[in-house]
């Protein structure tokens, strides 16, 4: 199987399309949502996207198990596959997947700091990190100085970091805190809808009034 044909399939090109490219190297992306709206899905959509482009993806997870990523990324994959017709993707997942890096840690006695502090270890044991996955931190529970580290880390590493949090607000300044919000290039938060769920851009850098959405599929979660 054409790993272009997957990429070209990947749900993250209908993201793509309402953002003019989506985020850019050096830059962090926020997704909030009440919990069990797909948060995680579009995570391991993008963290799944970057694979199929040969980066080295650190998934972090402070709310589910490595097996349950672990799982998350297999429904993905499989999902695409069904539903464009590709027979047997299991090797080229094989081959993906050994581009990715699983950590799970607990925020109570686990802080941002330490994470970068394990991609550095990562780094100088041979693991670049060219793309980062953050999931199910409380971000009222990060300080600003916590997100600048993390920051500084992805403009200095050239890479694109998503953040998931969990929100009920569909307006920027409940979504997420003021004083966190230049260091997000993109905060999108999920709402159900009718006959799926949308995925609304709240900001794109400077750009605060985009209208279009993506939707999820309700069954799949995939971005459509």
């Amino acid at each position: 199987m054409d790993r272009n044909d997957f990429i070209n399939h990947s749900p993250v090109r209908c993201f793509e399309k309402i953002t003019n490219g989506g985020l850019k190297a050096g830059e962090m992306g926020l997704v909030t949502a009440k919990k069990g709206l797909g948060k995680t899905s579009v995570l391991v959509q993008f963290g799944l996207d970057a694979l199929l482009h040969e980066q080295q993806l650190v998934h972090v997870s402070f709310d589910q198990h490595s097996s349950n990523v672990i799982s998350w990324y297999d429904s993905i994959f499989a999902e695409i596959s069904k539903q464009k017709n590709i027979a047997d993707g299991s090797n080229l997942k094989d081959t993906v997947v050994r581009n990715r890096v699983i950590l799970n840690f607990n925020q109570e006695t686990f802080s941002l700091p330490k994470v970068i502090n394990t991609l550095k270890a990562l780094k100088a044991g041979g693991i670049n990190t060219s793309a980062l996955v953050i999931d199910g931190m409380n971000l009222d529970k990060v300080s600003k100085d916590d997100i600048d580290t993390v920051s500084k880390f992805v403009k200095e590493e050239n890479i694109i970091a998503w953040f998931s949090d969990t929100k009920e607000s569909d307006k920027l300044n409940d979504s997420c805190r003021l004083e966190l919000q230049p260091y997000f290039e993109a905060v999108c938060h999920l709402t159900p809808s009718t006959g799926g769920i949308s995925l609304a851009v709240l900001k794109l850098r400077d750009n605060t009034n985009i209208t279009e959405m993506v939707s999820l599929d309700t069954k799949t979660l995939l971005m459509r």
